[in-house]
């Protein structure tokens, strides 16, 4: 029984919520930093990548954000928008978690013979 078949696309999909995580995190760390451009991962793209090219595929799906309004200083984080995005995909990332926990107990009890 191969992992992939076991978690089919939930393990991927963790992996690429939990890089979005970081690079949100990053653009909210850098809220204030002058020339600082905000970054954002392309989920679908992300995840159809990593399945075809592996880790490398995140990266291609990281692009930069097109800001509503420029901050005078060059900065392209829009705080309140990258705040909504870091809470949507820690949700997401839960409810992801969650399945992969249920699905392991399903399997821990099948060994066990419960």
């Amino acid at each position: 029984m191969s992992g992939d078949s076991l978690f089919g696309v939930h393990g991927a999909a963790l992996e690429v919520r939990s890089q979005r995580m970081g690079v949100l995190a990053s653009n909210i760390a850098n809220a204030s930093t002058p020339g600082f451009k905000a970054r954002d991962i392309d989920f679908k793209s992300a995840l159809a990548s990593l399945e075809t090219d592996g880790a490398g595929g995140i990266d291609a799906a990281t692009k930069y954000r097109v800001p509503t309004q420029t901050s005078m200083d060059g900065n392209t984080v829009e705080l309140n928008q990258e705040q909504t995005a870091f809470a949507e995909n820690a949700v997401q990332y839960q409810t992801t978690l969650s399945f992969l926990n249920g699905r392991i107990s399903q399997v821990t009890r099948a060994l066990k013979g419960d």
